[in-house]
């Protein structure tokens, strides 16, 4: 039997978790702070479990939308819902129940130990899961590995993101390095280095949706894709220097190639990490946005590059990745000459020609 005193405390539970969100949402509006700062302050600093960002995604954000229009006619303007959340009940995320509210949630077709796989809006999602941090370890190696077999050539594009919401990955699973031997080292890098070639040499087009700590290991996966896009609490860094060893999966190769020899240099002797911001004033990453709209603009980005002609995609991707210039152009003429005489070629200039959309089989 509910009582008065249980019926108050409801109340009372009820009215200052709306009020929570409302400041929670005013707060992302006004570009205070972002959704991860949010929760985690929330958590940490008040002891609310979980955030109130996390909990009305769990509850559903059309459920408390209704919540804060009844709550408005009762106790004041001061419970309107906010503009951030009206818009994405529009957009229809909705929190976990629909796999996006203020953070994205997984909901795999498939899963790997380590790491889980779906398909949405034609775009393949490969996530890692193995939170809080997503450490690198030979197994999220071998399930990258084996899960990239099925999607190379196969999917026109693929979303590397993370389910969990603080860290995109924060490098290599130390402990994992010291059990293994030197040989499983070995392994490891020849692995890792096969797997992320393949990505920069396929018609499938890869985007990194960085969500928070991109360190090591998870710096270098996120600099195999074509396209790195950022949430603006990311942060990107090779402190490998720091435990007296070295980037192995691309970083004095790949960093330098996207920033410069000079801040390639800096960042890999220092270890020093860098914010999203200066991560795109120096060109490591694409595209810097919000952390609540991180996940629907990399699948923009995915769906946008998936309607582009495949077999163009991939020599493109192939012949930009060589070294030496005079080696580099000559395949590009190769190449273009080949791309030239395809089928998906010939079907792009006639589309042009006709003023209508391409339809690119990949042959």
């Amino acid at each position: 039997m509910t009582t008065r005193a249980d019926a108050a405390r409801d109340t009372i539970v009820g009215r200052f978790q709306l009020k929570a969100l409302v400041e929670s949402c005013l707060l992302i509006q006004e570009g205070v702070a972002g959704i991860k700062d949010i929760d985690l302050g929330m958590m940490t600093g008040a002891g609310i479990m979980p955030g109130p960002l996390a909990r009305a995604d769990e509850q559903g954000l059309d459920e408390v939308l209704s919540s804060l229009e009844r709550a408005r006619s009762e106790w004041g303007e001061e419970f309107a819902p906010p503009l951030v959340l009206r818009r994405l009940v529009a957009q229809g995320r909705l929190g976990r129940k629909t796999g996006q509210g203020f953070f994205p949630y997984s909901q795999a077709d498939s899963e790997w130990e380590t790491i889980q796989l779906e398909e949405r809006h034609g775009v393949a999602i490969v996530w890692l899961n193995r939170p809080p941090t997503n450490p690198i370890s030979p197994q999220v190696v071998a399930d990258l590995s084996e899960a990239w077999s099925q999607l190379d050539g196969q999917k026109r594009a693929v979303v590397i993101a993370s389910s969990s919401p603080f860290a995109f990955s924060a490098g290599a699973d130390i402990r994992a390095f010291q059990q293994g031997s030197g040989e499983s080292h070995d392994d490891l890098v020849e692995t890792g280095h096969r797997l992320m070639r393949s990505m920069e040499r396929s018609s499938t087009v890869t985007v990194a949706a960085v969500n928070g700590v991109a360190f090591g290991g998870g710096c270098e996966l996120a600099m195999a894709c074509d396209f790195r896009v950022a949430a603006r609490s990311a942060t990107f860094g090779q402190p490998e220097i720091k435990l007296g060893i070295m980037p192995g999966l691309g970083g004095t190769q790949r960093l330098p190639r996207l920033v410069g020899g000079g801040k390639a240099l800096e960042m890999n002797l220092t270890g020093e990490p860098i914010s999203a911001e200066e991560a795109l004033s120096v060109r490591l990453v694409n595209q810097v946005v919000p952390d609540h709209e991180l996940f629907d603009a990399a699948l923009s980005w995915a769906r946008k590059l998936s309607h582009q002609a495949p077999l163009a995609i991939e020599r493109i991707k192939t012949v930009s990745h060589q070294g030496d210039l005079d080696e580099g152009l000559g395949l590009e003429q190769e190449a273009f000459a080949a791309i030239f005489a395809s089928e998906d070629g010939r079907e792009g200039i006639s589309a042009f020609l006709e003023k209508r959309t391409p339809r690119f089989r990949g042959r």
